[in-house]
């Protein structure tokens, strides 16, 4: 049996794609969660998802945050991302941060299903064509592998450092000492091939995602 992890801030679109689902596999189990913190507790508490459905837009979820934090947490589970954002900068930088697919809102049913089936089995999956575009986007998946590099708590600095706070103010924040912000700052640096808190801060700009 099938056990998917639904993580989806819109409750009527967890339904739907559950129902889309449901007769397109003989027996599925569902975990459902509607923000980064009940999708990693889901996570934490099951160890045999096959598979995760994985919106890019749930709350704490920014700059790909969500996906960050399943690929570095969780590697042995594969992550389909299912979004409306489906330009060929956002398909660039799921990719290079660790998903093993793409399946845009529109997309059919039996599509879905099929999308679905072939990431279950060891593949990866893209809309039709869209490898081809992908391959003229090197620049964007550099960053995303850059960004991949960090920990969970050197992004949290470095979401700080975009949102214009000093190293007091984050160390407050984030309940660590001034000397550790510093310690996670030059650590960001070093993986993002950067010298100061400017140029960290434009890499990450590229990662947002388009309304």
């Amino acid at each position: 049996m099938a056990k998917f992890l639904i993580a989806d801030d819109h409750p009527l679109y967890r339904e739907a794609l559950i129902s889309a689902l449901r007769p397109l596999f003989e027996s599925f189990d569902i975990v459902q969660a509607d923000s980064l913190d009940s999708m990693l507790e889901a996570l934490n508490q099951n160890s045999d998802f096959d598979l995760v459905l994985l919106d890019l837009n749930m709350p704490a979820c920014e700059n790909f945050y969500g996906l960050i934090r399943v690929s570095q947490d969780f590697p042995s589970v594969p992550v389909a991302v299912v979004s409306a954002s489906d330009s060929v900068e956002v398909v660039s930088k799921v990719m290079s941060l660790g998903a093993k697919g793409f399946i845009s809102k529109a997309t059919a049913t039996l599509t879905i299903a099929e999308a679905l089936k072939q990431i279950m089995d060891g593949n990866s999956w893209l809309p039709q064509g869209m490898q081809i575009r992908l391959d003229d986007n090197i620049s964007i998946r550099n960053i995303a592998k850059l960004v991949r590099e960090l920990t969970p708590k050197q992004f949290e600095v470095l979401k700080q450092l975009q949102n214009g706070l000093l190293n007091k103010q984050i160390a407050f924040d984030l309940n660590i000492t001034e000397a550790t912000v510093k310690a996670h700052i030059t650590a960001i640096f070093r993986k993002l091939k950067v010298n100061t808190r400017t140029q960290a801060v434009l890499l990450l700009n590229n990662l947002d995602i388009p309304e």
